[in-house]
């Protein structure tokens, strides 16, 4: 695994092509650019790993999931949100076959050469254009002499294959999401446009756009009315139960092919390790999972424990985590009192030591690797770099090449 310079001279078109035909609608965060000047290329060897490992962890999640659904008593340890308890109790009839299950580990290397997965983003992950489009974008400015060196696992095209697969050609499919954020809409702009192009009817709509009637999903937006074939949902599904959208009880036992499914509840809280042992007791494997994710406990059984850190239940973007060199100003004092004072709002982990990769001038970054998988099978990569350890909204999206015949 190597960072591999864009051109100087080229960088600046490179990151205008991303953001007017490739979607990249956030080049910017605060003050920081989020759209770094290196591709991660990873070998051959270290690609296949990577899709071996990350497949064997989707097994045994999707195998969790499925248990868990069906023993819903001993789901207590997850601490689901209060008002989404009553609403699993009706997802007995989730089938797999008839939903589309999209889920993104995220993987960092470590200093001691091995992987660390610090989550599993089962509910809603994104990077959808940017582990589709700025792959080749980064190929067309790296090689000048046509030599082929590198190649991609494109995203967007085994995301969109099996949305072909479950939904009926010409169907009418919701992109559901917050429709006042650009960052959320860029996301689902860059999948309608490809469905549309393939001749599917897309409506992008807020989850207050759905109705549920005889377990069938219905768009009640103005001009895009009735029933609709396919609900491609990018709000999460905590936000959706605190937004409480009328009739959304009806998402949860719907026969309406969905992705994802609200069955993603159960991995996506990061207290999922807390039910492995029950799970294992019943025949589950959690292998995989246990050789990858560092040791987990509750804020109360870390307590006077080294080494450990804190992330919020349902953090996204590396927000909140007390990596205290990460941490700017008091924010490590205030995670630390928020803790605190809301512990079962947070867990523990223990911290590993990640490997920082070596760029330009003496430069250093930190990755993370996000590894795909679309119903069971490893379908691309997203990245992000960063030069402190903590992932966060300040880091850089960077594309994921494989070297083309890389020991």
């Amino acid at each position: 695994m190597k960072l591999v310079p864009i051109p100087k001279d080229k960088y600046e078109e490179y990151r205008l092509t991303l953001m007017f035909d490739c979607y990249k609608w956030d080049p910017q965060f605060l003050d920081n650019n989020t759209v770094a000047k290196y591709a991660l290329v990873l070998t051959q060897q270290e690609h296949e790993e990577l899709k071996i490992l990350t497949e064997k962890l989707d097994r045994e999640t999707q195998d969790a999931e499925m248990f868990l659904n069906q023993h819903l008593e001993l789901t207590k340890p997850l601490a689901l949100p209060r008002k989404m308890k009553k609403e699993v109790r009706l997802m007995q009839n989730y089938n797999p076959e008839k939903h589309i299950r999209l889920m993104r580990y995220d993987f960092h290397p470590t200093v001691d050469e091995r992987w660390a997965v610090s989550e599993v983003n089962s509910d809603v992950p994104g990077g959808f254009a940017e582990g589709s489009l700025m792959p080749q974008a980064a190929i067309d400015v790296l090689d000048e002499t046509g030599d082929r060196k590198y190649l991609y696992k494109n995203f967007g095209d085994n995301l969109v294959a099996a949305i072909q697969k479950k939904v009926p050609s010409g169907g009418r499919i919701m992109l559901v999401h917050c429709t006042s954020y650009s960052d959320d809409r860029q996301v689902m702009q860059f999948l309608g446009d490809r469905l549309e192009g393939l001749g599917f009817q897309i409506i992008y709509a807020a989850a207050d756009h759905l109705r549920f009637k005889d377990k069938k999903a219905i768009s009640i937006l103005d001009g895009n009315e009735g029933e609709v074939d396919a609900i491609l949902r990018f709000s999460p599904l905590e936000w959706v139960s605190d937004m409480k959208p009328k009739h959304w009880e009806g998402y949860f036992d719907t026969t309406t092919c969905s992705c994802n499914h609200p069955i993603a509840i159960f991995a996506q809280t990061k207290r999922f390790p807390f039910v492995w042992d029950v799970l294992e007791e019943n025949g589950i494997s959690m292998t995989t999972w246990r050789e990858l994710l560092p040791e987990t406990l509750n804020v109360k059984d870390a307590k006077g424990k080294e080494g450990y850190i804190y992330k919020p239940v349902y953090g996204r973007v590396g927000e909140m985590i007390s990596i205290r060199e990460a941490c700017q100003a008091d924010e490590y004092k205030q995670i630390m009192m928020e803790v605190k004072m809301c512990s079962k709002n947070y867990l523990a982990q223990k911290k590993f030591i990640s490997k920082a990769l070596e760029g330009e001038n003496g430069e250093y970054f930190h990755v993370c690797v996000g590894s795909y998988t679309v119903d069971g099978n490893h379908a691309g990569y997203y990245a992000r770099i960063s030069q402190t350890p903590r992932i966060d909204s300040n880091a850089a999206d960077i594309p994921v090449l494989i070297e083309r015949g890389g020991a």
